[in-house]
């Protein structure tokens, strides 16, 4: 679609306005608030010609102008002013990160509740997962008897914990022992690699590896990592969302873990690690976001983990600030995790 330089800057003002009243904009506000060095007439002219092609609607006769969804999806698209956070919120943030260390539950409950506070909007990350499990240690644990607790953790931070039982009870000793083998042996491989290793261990050892490849076949069957959620009330708080019970619904989205993920799976699974996918009104796909935008990143080591984040908020949001935070966390999120795999 080819817009003048003059409609194009209409499109972008009304956009602009509208997020922040939530109200249909008028050709005397925009001429009055901007200073524009043209008459009222004139953007009511051009503004019928963005109206007919679709991009502004008339809520009611007498009043002004509101976008559609293809007028953001334009705007977003071809005029959105490309802006990065302040340079003192970068700092902050990146502080706040650092000092969380290694704790990878840390930096994710961290990045979910800056992206709530920073966008204003409901926030979502999902914890770094791998396509393929990938083993780091093994810990056995003597409880009472024949039974063992073994917890089992995989290079992405995820920590699978199982009680066991064994054909007859084996000493703390000699259950620290074969799990110290196992953790040599085997760390940093996949399941195929241990399968191969299997051999080299006796009847007990072969036992306890078919347990733990079992675990690893079930993380790897796991469409996301563990979801962390934040920022429901910022979204509540908004016109849409409180006058609208259609509105409201959309959060039922988030809340059930089949459709987040089935959400997240078709939005990024084509999506590099650091990309952006920006959903408006939910793409005539779906309806539970009809009146919502998402705006979903990738982060972490395009090779072994990668993990979501994103915010959900109305169609009139802040692209600008939204897009940036997610982008910059999204990036910090995928420093930490290269640096965590390199130790």
């Amino acid at each position: 679609m080819r817009l003048t330089d003059r409609q194009k800057l209409i499109l972008t003002l009304v956009i602009h306005e509208h997020i922040q009243t939530a109200q249909p904009v008028g050709s005397n506000t925009l001429v009055l608030k901007y200073n524009l060095a043209m008459s009222s007439a004139t953007v009511r002219n051009e503004m019928s010609v963005l109206t007919e092609v679709n991009l502004l609607r008339q809520p009611h006769t007498s009043a002004g102008r509101v976008p559609t969804e293809e007028g953001y999806r334009f705007f977003v698209g071809n005029l959105i002013q490309k802006s990065t956070l302040p340079t003192t919120t970068r700092r902050t943030i990146t502080h706040q990160f650092y000092q969380s260390r290694q704790d990878v539950e840390q930096w994710l409950r961290l990045a979910v509740s800056v992206l709530a506070s920073q966008a204003q909007a409901a926030s979502l990350v999902t914890a770094p997962h791998a396509e393929k499990a990938i083993f780091k240690h093994l810990e056995l644990v003597a409880t009472r008897g024949r039974q063992v607790l073994m917890v089992l953790v995989l290079m992405d931070g995820d920590i699978r914990q199982q009680f066991i039982t064994l054909a007859e009870a084996i000493s703390q000793e000699r259950l620290s022992e074969i799990a110290g083998r196992i953790s040599t042996l085997c760390i940093r491989c996949d399941s195929a690699d241990i399968a191969r290793l299997r051999s080299q261990f006796d009847a007990l050892g072969q036992d306890i590896i078919d347990i733990l490849l079992a675990e690893m076949a079930l993380t790897e069957e796991a469409a996301t990592g563990e979801i962390y959620l934040d920022g429901m009330t910022n979204v509540l708080s908004e016109p849409e969302f409180a006058e609208s019970d259609e509105a409201r619904q959309a959060l039922y989205i988030l809340q059930e873990r089949s459709l987040l993920e089935n959400l997240i799976a078709s939005t990024m699974t084509n999506t590099d690690v650091g990309g952006i996918q920006v959903l408006i009104g939910g793409e005539g796909t779906w309806e539970e976001l009809r009146q919502c935008s998402v705006i979903l990143a990738r982060y972490g080591d395009p090779e072994s983990l990668t993990g979501s984040i994103g915010v959900l908020g109305p169609i009139r949001m802040p692209y600008d600030r939204a897009i940036s935070t997610v982008q910059f966390v999204a990036n910090v999120l995928s420093d930490l995790v290269s640096e965590m795999l390199a130790v």
